[in-house]
């Protein structure tokens, strides 16, 4: 596929990755690493896609008074920046990684307050950019400003252009997205396990439980259904069937923030791989979402390593059919 993927983020943050050896509340900690990036799980996506070489349209809202670090992040990677610009600063989200566990405490301050305005702008901007069959990603949270339908009024949107809508969010915004119609619901959706628990309002005690509660929204009409499981893997249902990837044990890990904004971008990666009218090699697409999901627990910051380490991991990620 040769048209770029399209990538959404209405509530972009400057994600400030403090490390400390151990976290103790309420004692003083020397940091040993603070890292900065230009992130919100959209722009994520678009970086760790355009680092494995995927043309990529970056868009969304972002607060014109700090726009530096997106802008230096797009222009370094080739990410086209089509982003609407709005009125004050875009939020800083402070992560406190404790690299005796791994364990990341997330401090998320409020974000912009975009107008109405900024928002058809948005929708225009989408009629332009999307053709039939673009693979289009709506991932993050919502501002608090904006109503909780929004992901669901832009997938309709999408849909209707023809687009194959992708979605990464949770909460009311998920609930929202799938009280929509069958044939305005998502392409493909990719909550975590508790995402999913929480907005069937019950718990998912093991995998099997996990896989029919994904065979049920499938069968509602999103085409596919990818759950990430943390420390079991990730799974994958549609209509050709079901499967599970184990996680690899790593010898070197950084963090494990923005390890679900890889492996969406692997999925997509893969999806955009495939020639126009080819079907989906399911198994691979998860392979090589899990690939980018392991490569990015050794970086900081919304990266992958070179292709030929991503490469490397994927031969290794096992994936085997599921019967729910």
């Amino acid at each position: 596929m040769s048209q770029p993927v399209i990538t959404l983020t209405l509530n972009p943050a400057l994600d400030q990755t403090v490390t400390v050896p151990a976290l103790h509340p309420g004692a003083v900690t020397l940091a040993s690493e603070v890292h900065i990036n230009a992130g919100g799980k959209g722009v994520n996506v678009a970086s760790c896609l355009a680092d494995w070489g995927v043309p990529v349209v970056a868009s969304g809202l972002l607060g014109r008074d700090n726009t530096t670090p997106f802008e230096d992040l797009f222009a370094d990677k080739g990410i086209r920046d089509a982003f609407i610009r709005v009125g004050g600063s875009t939020r800083t989200n402070i992560k406190l990684v404790d690299a005796s566990t791994l364990d990341t405490t997330d401090i998320n301050l409020p974000g912009i307050q975009p107008s109405s305005g900024a928002l058809a702008k948005l929708q225009l901007l989408l009629d332009e950019h999307i053709e039939q069959d673009s693979l289009a990603v709506l991932a993050g949270s919502l501002p608090a400003s904006v109503n909780e339908g929004c992901w669901a009024q832009l997938a309709r949107q999408l849909k209707a252009l023809g687009a194959k809508v992708i979605l990464d969010t949770s909460g009311p915004a998920l609930q929202q997205a799938l009280s929509l119609p069958p044939d305005a619901l998502p392409w493909l959706i990719k909550p975590n396990q508790h995402e999913l628990e929480q907005y069937l309002g019950h718990a998912l005690p093991d995998v099997a439980a996990v896989a029919q509660a994904a065979r049920t929204l499938q069968a509602r009409g999103i085409a596919v259904v990818v759950v990430s499981l943390g420390s079991a893997g990730a799974l994958l249902c549609c209509e050709q069937g079901c499967w599970l990837a184990a996680p690899l044990q790593l010898d070197s890990l950084k963090s494990t923030v923005g390890a679900g904004d890889a492996l969406v971008a692997g999925l997509v990666a893969a999806l955009h791989s495939t020639a126009p009218g080819q079907p989906y090699a399911w198994p691979d697409v998860l392979r090589l979402g899990m690939a980018f999901a392991a490569a990015k627990l050794a970086h900081i910051g919304p990266h992958l390593p070179d292709t030929s380490e991503v490469a490397r991991l994927q031969a290794r990620i096992e994936v085997r059919p599921l019967n729910p």
